[in-house]
């Protein structure tokens, strides 16, 4: 998507699945709008479209047009959600509460006399039968055009397009029962004797039901976004600045890269920074999942939304604004809640129809009724129709993927595991392999040096100096072993002119008219340089690289690298999950060899490029084989960007992180395994809420059409039918969030 502009909306009115069907289709009908994500439960879309086709405006007229008037959300607007969502809750508690007190009279005067007998002649020699009626139409009436007006608002016009929703089955359903009513209250003639009844109680009961309903979802809703919320949460205000040599409080908007920052004790790390000056530490443990504390002295780099310990730090800014760590966490977790998944297209698929087959079935039920249906026929085929409407109402199916989503994700997030790509979670929980990279992945990525040997006829002071000197510009491992060592033997560093790195080979460049070249006995040879065959191989525990000066053979380096100590538990994790786990690097085959022997891992492919990874990837997907691939290095991302899901350690480098599907915000490969774990809970949440949400309306709406009545006498009342479309939803939302507790067994915690 990276070729697409993107706009957030804030989508008004919606309120099933039928409502996400008809804005998904009318933005994506829009020229240049390539892809629509549209999310109920957070009542949100996602446009990608092409600023030279189409505009905002544009995108926001075609969902009004809809039916569904909507705004523009920006970035740092997100907060804005959980303050929408209270206003929701406000105003359909206020409305619930208000209709409920306007219908109890009617439920008195109504059922009074089935409940007691005595009531029922206390309102007969009082009111009398025909005032009776007259109240309950006055409080209906009140019920339906006061708090249920939203509901005329938006399903009258969805009616009149030919796009009915839910509200229009709510419309439908109470507008029957309230103009018969109305006709049998004041022009009872116009009826036959025995078809004069009221039903103003239903009418006003389905009102108050649902506003409560939607009440309680909106609560639920609420809790969805809480990992969102606890994120944002860690956003700094005001930062204290040096500006013309004085400490001055600026708002977090003003600071720019290069604002020298001053961070006291107890406080939060405002943006990405360098430290230059004081001695602290920082708790780090939203970021790393480390709890101990770590050290920050000069020169080390402190992250955004972090805490500080008793220590004072300055420190200048390197990233403000939507490049934050912290900004780019909230950004992924805020995507991934409002992907729609692919187990989400049968679900579009169907509720397109739903309303429409609905609004037929009731009618065909009607009919039946009328025909078949025992006396008073009318009230029969006016109650089961109504049910009908009521009970179908698809609410339980537009909340059953994406709550468990908003949930799952943010709670995923909370644990360490960030899904930058949502559809991830879907292939994550079905893959059956998955690839290592080595260096940096399944070892510490911090070797040591272990031997620098020269050639006869070299200095190793003056190699050593030249070797630094070029390797200080690389950022691999084997570079910051070499340039660790020479820094503690206080080894010189020149200057060098036209450094290049090849990836996965090595690096070369100029000082003054010498050329140096670090890297692989390959790379080397490619530049000229001879090697002599003496059968010295290097230790399979080892990585041999090579110095040349001039095309001249003048060293050789060794460096160690150690396994993470959550290595072999993570392979054995995975391979007791059924998962097939390879190894695919860049480095020696003895040396892989090695390292897989000590893990288990039984396919390894070794000394490759980073395009023959995405080769060697391509040929396992041949075989019919879903893979991920994890990684953290530059060399990785091709790989993380080619495989079916990409995973990178967060502790790895930008280039890996914004190329994979999956971020580990921990080097601790046990997060790997909670990322399947939650992926797969992720998956089978969202099954059973399409279960129940299918399953509810395969089974109530033969009822509530009247199917058991010929048996056994049963049929479904319209009240009941709404208090049933209401469970329906909140027992969605309520299994949804269950995934708020889901625990790590890994380190991610």
């Amino acid at each position: 998507m990276s070729n697409f502009d993107k706009i957030s909306l804030s989508i008004e009115n919606m309120s099933c699945a039928s409502c996400v069907g008809r804005v998904d289709r009318a933005l994506s009908d829009v020229g240049g709008v390539h892809e629509v994500k549209v999310n109920l439960a957070s009542q949100s879309a996602r446009v990608f479209y092409s600023s030279l086709i189409v505009t905002p405006e544009e995108i926001l007229a075609a969902s009004k047009n809809a039916g569904y008037a909507a705004r523009v959300v920006k970035v740092h607007e997100i907060t804005t959600s959980s303050n929408h969502n209270s206003l929701a809750i406000q105003s359909y508690g206020a409305k619930a509460l208000l209709s409920a007190i306007m219908a109890l009279p009617i439920f008195v005067l109504e059922m009074g006399g089935h409940i007691s007998p005595s009531l029922h002649d206390y309102i007969n020699q009082n009111l009398g039968h025909r005032l009776s009626w007259v109240v309950q139409f006055l409080f209906t009436t009140v019920v339906l055009f006061g708090p249920g007006i939203g509901f005329f608002k938006s399903g009258l016009p969805a009616l009149w397009r030919g796009i009915p929703d839910m509200n229009s089955l709510v419309v439908l359903g109470t507008s029957s029962a309230y103009l018969y009513s109305f006709v049998a209250t004041f022009f009872p003639n116009s009826l036959p004797g025995e078809f004069r009844a009221v039903y103003y109680e239903p009418a006003a009961i389905i009102v108050v039901l649902i506003l409560f309903g939607r009440s309680l979802e909106a609560r639920a809703r609420g809790k969805t976004g809480h990992a969102v919320e606890k994120l944002l949460g860690l956003r700094v205000k005001y930062v204290v600045a040096m500006r013309n040599g004085l400490e001055t409080e600026l708002s977090i908007d003003d600071v720019v890269v290069g604002d020298v920052l001053i961070l006291h004790p107890g406080e939060r790390v405002a943006v990405d920074g360098e430290v230059i000056e004081g001695r602290s530490y920082i708790d780090e443990s939203m970021v790393s999942g480390e709890p101990m504390p770590a050290a920050k002295v000069k020169s080390d780099n402190v992250i955004c939304g972090t805490v500080n310990g008793l220590g004072t730090l300055s420190y200048i800014a390197t990233k403000v604004g939507s490049d934050t760590t912290l900004s780019q966490i909230i950004a992924l977790v805020d995507e991934a809640q409002n992907v729609k998944l692919p187990i989400q297209a049968l679900v579009d698929k169907v509720t397109m129809w739903f309303v429409p087959v609905v609004i037929l079935v009731a009618l065909a039920t009607v009919i039946t009724w009328l025909i078949f249906g025992p006396t008073p026929v009318v009230s029969y085929a006016l109650i089961a129709g109504v049910s009908v409407l009521i009970v179908a109402c698809p609410c339980a199916m537009g909340l059953a993927t994406p709550t468990s989503i908003m949930v799952g994700s943010g709670r995923a997030a909370e644990l360490g595991v960030l899904f930058g790509r949502g559809e991830a979670m879907q292939q994550l929980a079905s893959l059956k392999m998955l690839a290592f990279d080595k260096t940096g992945t399944l070892t510490t990525g911090l070797p040591t040096l272990s031997s620098f040997e020269v050639v006869d006829g070299f200095l190793r002071a003056d190699i050593m100096s030249l070797v630094a000197s070029v390797e200080v510009r690389s950022e691999h491992p084997t570079s910051v072993a070499i340039v660790s060592a020479a820094t503690a033997e206080n080894t010189e560093i020149f200057p060098i002119k036209d450094f290049i790195a090849s990836p996965g080979l090595g690096v070369s460049g100029f000082y003054g008219p010498t050329r140096i070249c670090v890297g692989s006995e390959r790379f080397l040879a490619e530049q000229g340089v001879k090697f002599e065959k003496n059968g010295k191989t290097g230790v399979s525990v080892q990585t041999t690289v090579y110095a040349a000066v001039d095309g001249v053979l003048a060293a050789r380096i060794t460096v160690v690298d150690v396994l993470k100590p959550s290595a072999i538990k993570a392979v054995t994790a995975l391979r007791g999950m059924g998962i097939e786990v390879a190894m695919i690097t860049g480095d020696r085959y003895l040396t892989a060899v090695h390292v897989a022997d000590q893990l288990g891992i039984e396919h390894v492919y070794a000394d490759v490029l980073p395009a023959d990874k995405v080769a060697i990837l391509s040929q396992l997907k041949g075989q019919s084989k879903q893979i991920a691939f994890v990684g953290d290095g530059i060399n990785d991302g091709p790989a993380l960007a080619h495989a079916d899901v990409g995973i990178a350690l967060g502790t790895g480098t930008d280039v890996a992180i914004e190329s994979a599907d999956v971020v580990l915000m921990s080097g601790d490969l046990m997060g790997i395994v909670d990322a399947f774990e939650i992926s797969q809970k992720i998956i089978h949440n969202i099954k059973q809420n399409l279960f129940w949400a299918f399953g509810y309306n395969v089974a109530l709406i033969p009822v509530a059409a009247g199917i058991l009545y010929p048996s056994s006498g049963i049929l479904l009342s319209p009240m009941l039918a709404a208090a049933a479309m209401a469970a329906s939803s909140l027992f969605v939302l309520s299994n949804a969030l269950r995934l708020r507790f889901i625990t790590a067994s890994g380190a991610a915690l």
